[in-house]
């Protein structure tokens, strides 16, 4: 019987080879996984009782209370509905009367609240007078308000000021009433 040369490598090799996967089968043991216990079979629901499942609805946001709602508005709205008020002044005049400290107190405490908030002061004027004289005016109203504003510990940075003097006045009418609502130092948030 004659043997081919090439019969006798390939069953060498199969013999090898079969013994490698039998040595590398003993060395590393499948992994065996631990007996867990089935999961617990869903209560029979009666056809007639059965609802579709609807997906649920997304949480709805937290509710807010009270002026906390100013976190969260633009400029434009806060500027609208602001919780800072104007501090109105006597016919030519830049004293701070009781009721315009008693206002800057109350922004004050709100500017305390608000920490991030820059602010500019606006000075204005009614419409008696040169429009020079009613620009320095409003300035010096605005500065007055600033200067009470830095004396309570505020930030010289987070106050400006600026004058109109009467050009932008908030009551267009002509006569005591409007002239006593134009003198007025009013708040403007810049910044939040």
């Amino acid at each position: 019987m004659r043997v081919n040369r090439w019969t006798g490598v390939t069953r060498l090799l199969s013999i090898v080879v079969g013994g490698t996967l039998v040595t590398a089968c003993v060395r590393n043991p499948p992994p065996v996984e631990p007996d867990v216990p089935p999961p617990p079979l869903a209560p029979a629901i009666e056809e007639s009782t059965a609802r579709p499942t609807l997906p649920s609805a997304p949480p709805s946001p937290p509710a807010i209370v009270g002026d906390d709602d100013f976190k969260f508005r633009n400029l434009e709205e806060l500027n609208r509905d602001s919780p800072l008020r104007a501090v109105f002044f006597d016919y030519d005049s830049t004293e701070l009367n009781s009721a315009g400290l008693s206002t800057l107190d109350h922004n004050a405490d709100v500017l305390r609240r608000y920490a991030t908030w820059i602010i500019t002061i606006e000075g204005h004027c009614d419409e008696r007078g040169t429009p020079e004289y009613n620009l320095g005016l409003g300035e010096r109203r605005a500065v007055v308000v600033r200067e009470y504003l830095l004396t309570l510990g505020f930030d010289a940075v987070r106050i400006q000021t600026i004058s109109y003097g009467k050009e932008f006045p908030f009551d267009p009418g002509h006569n005591e009433e409007a002239w006593a609502n134009n003198r007025r130092a009013h708040f403007v948030i810049t910044e939040h």
